[in-house]
């Protein structure tokens, strides 16, 4: 394999590893779901992976510690992870009102000075 083949399944197996790890921390309310989730969280690792991977490594002190692949796993995983959790949160705080639990189910229409 060429330097940017094992670079590119770094990138992969990190985004995969960090949206499995994300399923099972904040599961999901279906299949829908969970696909949606997974769609964006593998593909926000491949595409964030590299810049939250320096980012990560630089913070910490140790980017003379890893190598490229490393620091590639470890900041797909990263981003992976926290498009996941992001995405969930988001799609709990946009339920309908009435499926939140606030029991306000007027739909944000009209005003409540009677």
């Amino acid at each position: 394999m060429t330097e940017a083949a094992w670079l590119w399944t770094a990138k992969l197996a990190g985004a995969v590893a960090g949206s499995a790890i994300s399923l099972a921390y904040l599961l999901p309310a279906g299949r829908r779901e969970a696909g949606i989730r997974f769609g964006v969280g593998v593909a926000c690792g491949l595409v964030f992976g590299g810049t939250a991977g320096v980012k990560i490594t630089a913070e910490l002190g140790i980017e003379d510690s890893l190598g490229a692949a490393e620091m590639l796993l470890m900041g797909s995983a990263a981003a992976s992870l926290c498009a996941w959790w992001v995405l969930g949160l988001i799609m709990r705080a946009l339920r309908p009102a009435g499926r939140r639990g606030t029991g306000d189910n007027n739909g944000g229409s009209g005003s409540h000075d009677g």
